[in-house]
């Protein structure tokens, strides 16, 4: 687990606006619903209760985005790990249709909420997100899953692009082709995470405490007590939206076991002279690779970010960040001594099943989590829909529902699985499986 009150020296954080701290919970209040965790799940919740007239308030460990919604790359996204023609294989078309539209319905949430706040500095842009295929055989896969989206779901976003125009958009001649989906887009997101939390602040200077965890939650006879080192919360219900960092406190220590926490490592490099910076990524969109341990890319402020799953252990490791950077200037050869400025990681949350989980747990208590590495879109939606739960609303999740998220066997094990599944991913990447 990393370091809980350890500073995140992530280039989101050099570059994030001044904000407006919120007070540290020293007294006992009651609200009706109290959200565990101030990332975009539980933002997105509060704001959706406040529409509806509800008092809710959020209880953030440590400081709103500390976690994964401000260490991520920022890619709005509208996927899952399975993709929907699999979907529609192992349930129904119907359910591929369902979880099409869920995936899109998330961006637009995005889009609505920083335009309803005027989050101007999370700079969100519709810039498209494209696919390199790393090989002829993904190049075939996801040319052939693009071709299923328009023919069985009418999305007409998917464009399908040769190995030419590839190296066009990106600068790399090491990807064979690629698939642009034009309907996404990518943000800065602590700017986000920060926006949301000033617009809930702006409704209520009693709605966010930030350094007030919750170290246990007591069952009464009218619903539940939060208790925090210096304050308590009576309330109807809980939502619980801690995600990769449920371990940090034993109130949602439970939740930990349906997750395992997958460290992602991001670097940032220096600003790129102005050749260089026309040169790569020339379109600023986000960019994806095909292996099976995935590589990102974007740009900001004309630097060029890096990302990628694979850095193991509890904390940051110079092995970690060195083989990312290696990484990159091997997909990017432009880039061969150009310094890195910034190099930091979080936890990508993921589950059993490849899908995040948003509903009940019992009669007082929803949850959210689970997001597999897309959660920015999917986590502010998702919290919109615990939001709908708590108030007793049954919204159509699909394979979302939290009834399908099973635990994590042999759990202890999990950082050796962890090591085994990403040894064996790297073998079959390296083979060009």
């Amino acid at each position: 687990m990393d370091q809980p009150y350890a500073p995140v020296a992530s280039l989101w954080a050099a570059q994030a606006p001044p904000k407006t701290p919120a007070s540290c919970l020293e007294t006992a209040i009651e609200v009706d619903v109290a959200i565990v965790g101030g990332g975009y799940s539980g933002l997105s919740a509060a704001h959706y209760l406040v529409e509806r007239r509800v008092r809710p308030v959020v209880l953030e460990a440590r400081t709103v985005g500390w976690g994964a919604s401000g260490r991520n790359g920022g890619v709005v996204s509208a996927k899952f790990r399975v993709p929907y023609s699999t979907i529609a294989r192992e349930h129904d078309l119907d359910m591929a249709r369902l979880m099409h539209r869920l995936s899109h319905e998330a961006v637009d949430r995005v889009e609505s909420l920083i335009d309803q706040w005027g989050i101007d500095a999370a700079d969100f842009q519709r810039a498209g997100n494209l696919s390199c295929a790393h090989n002829d055989r993904s190049l075939a896969r996801i040319t052939a899953d693009a071709q299923w989206q328009a023919q069985a779901l009418g999305d007409r976003h998917l464009d399908v692009l040769s190995a030419a125009r590839v190296a066009e958009e990106t600068g790399s001649k090491a990807f064979v082709g690629g698939v642009l989906a034009g309907d996404v887009g990518r943000l800065r997101p602590l700017a986000y995470a920060q926006g949301l939390a000033a617009g809930l602040q702006c409704l209520g200077n009693d709605l966010l405490f930030e350094n007030s965890p919750v170290t246990w939650i007591e069952r009464t006879g009218a619903g539940v007590v939060l208790h925090t080192p210096a304050g308590s919360v009576r309330a109807k219900q809980v939502i619980l939206a801690s995600n990769g960092y449920s371990a940090i406190t034993p109130a949602t220590d439970h939740l930990k076991r349906s997750v395992v926490p997958f460290r992602s490592a991001i670097i940032a490099t220096e600003p790129l002279p102005a050749g260089l910076d026309e040169k790569l990524l020339a379109n600023n969109r986000s960019y994806g690779e095909t292996r099976r341990m995935m590589r990102w890319f974007r740009k900001v402020d004309n630097r060029f970010i890096f990302g990628g799953r694979g850095a193991f252990g509890r904390e940051d490791s110079n092995a970690a960040f060195n083989a990312l950077q290696k990484a990159m200037v091997q997909l990017f050869p432009d880039l061969a001594g150009v310094a890195i400025d910034y190099r930091w990681s979080g936890h990508v949350a993921m589950t059993l099943d490849k899908f995040p989980h948003v509903g009940r747990v019992d009669d007082r208590t929803c949850c959210c989590l689970g997001y597999n590495g897309a959660g920015v879109a999917l986590s502010t939606l998702l919290g919109r829909h615990a939001g709908a739960f708590a108030l007793g609303e049954q919204p159509n999740v699909g394979l979302l529902a939290a009834d399908r998220l099973k635990q994590i066997p042999f759990y202890p094990l999990r950082e050796l699985g962890i090591r085994s599944v990403a040894g064996w991913y790297q073998l079959l990447d390296a083979v060009g499986l």
